[in-house]
């Protein structure tokens, strides 16, 4: 009975004994692998090699017969100026009577004339209001000639002394008031006819309907826009340029209009420099007429290339460019002895490229 007590607590000591064991190694066998990792990681495993510059250049065949020397140039620089397309020749059309809208037969994007009847207003009562003016024409006139008859008679009678200056008198003034009648109705007949042809709203230019205010039904109210129209052969491009470069300008110049949206870059003449400043930004409007393109639009984006100076500029050919990943460099000769160069490119043009820096020039650069 003493022997089975005694094997029993021996065994639960050698339980405990192998669970804290356990304990303690799981942690550190972890932190070993984990430190082992971090040692590969950094390279700890693999063969060092001591710093020192390693020139491939025997490894490279040249041809020292294609070599370039670099030569400076001079490139004229433009600025861009963010612009806009305008016309030059645009309007809104608005009715000068209060009447309400008979008939609009066009809408945006159509074609029209100058004289091209645009909008019919409804001219009922006008009409009536010219024909009544033609009548009271009509009547002066009769009594315009009784009038002048009874003066004529009046001369007569008084020449022969058988009425007296009194008489005389009176047939004059009658007569020149009549005068003085018909002229104001006649003029009511114009005025009348005037606001006649208010009712019909004409095209002012030849050009195309930007967008449409109305419809038929509505009254419209005088000054109120219905239409708006403009031409398309007066577009041209207008921006706020920096008084430093507008100061630098002349009306009749030539400059560059690029424009994104039609893929062109156009030969523009400056028309127009307002002569005063924006007080906000500190810079002119300046406006450049531009040729007609079917394409462009009133409001769409250009750029206008302000001429902005010189800069000098180094040109290599672009198959003696080499790559490394993402970096570019080039061999050069230094005194007879073949370097490797790194260098930060700019704009291709054909099969040059631009050195923004790397090289200077007279330094020789040779073709692998």
């Amino acid at each position: 009975m003493t022997n089975s007590s005694q094997d029993i607590n021996n065994a639960d000591a050698n339980t405990v004994k192998k669970t804290t064991l356990q304990k303690f190694i799981v942690p550190v066998l972890a932190i070993t692998i984990l430190l082992l990792m971090v040692a590969w990681l950094a390279g700890s495993f693999n063969e060092k090699v001591a710093p020192s510059i390693h020139n491939k250049s025997h490894d490279v065949k040249f041809d020292k017969r294609k070599r370039f020397t670099l030569i400076a140039s001079q490139k004229e620089i433009f600025e861009p100026v963010a612009a806009s397309v305008e016309a030059k020749q645009a309007t809104m059309i608005s009715s000068r009577i209060l009447a309400r809208i008979d008939k609009i037969d066009i809408r945006a994007g159509d074609i029209v004339k100058k004289g091209d009847v645009l909008i019919q207003l409804e001219q009922r009562d006008l009409q009536s209001q010219v024909i009544q003016a033609k009548q009271n024409i009509n009547a002066m006139k009769a009594r315009h000639k009784e009038a002048k008859q009874n003066y004529k008679r009046s001369v007569e009678l008084f020449q022969k002394q058988l009425v007296s200056e009194f008489k005389l008198d009176g047939d004059r003034a009658e007569y020149q008031r009549i005068i003085a009648e018909l002229t104001a109705t006649e003029q009511a007949y114009a005025q009348a006819k005037t606001t006649l042809s208010y009712a019909t709203l004409t095209a002012p230019i030849n050009g195309k309907v930007v967008d449409r205010f109305a419809e038929p039904g509505d009254t419209a109210q005088p000054g109120n826009k219905l239409l708006s129209l403009y031409n398309p052969l007066s577009l041209r491009v207008e921006a706020q340029v920096r008084e430093q470069l507008a100061l630098t300008l002349k009306q009749g110049q030539k400059i560059n209009i690029e424009l994104p949206s039609v893929g062109k870059v156009m030969t523009s003449e400056i028309e127009e420099i307002v002569p005063a400043a924006n007080t906000g930004s500190r810079s002119f409007l300046i406006k450049a007429r531009i040729k007609y393109h079917e394409n462009l639009l009133p409001g769409m984006y250009a750029r206008m290339l302000i001429p902005a100076g010189d800069v000098t500029q180094l040109n290599i050919p672009l198959n003696t460019v080499a790559h490394v990943g993402q970096l570019n460099f080039v061999w050069i000769n230094v005194n007879g002895d073949i370097q490797r160069r790194f260098v930060r490119l700019g704009k291709q043009q054909g099969d040059m490229v631009t050195v923004i820096s790397g090289l200077q020039s007279g330094d020789e650069v040779i073709k692998p």
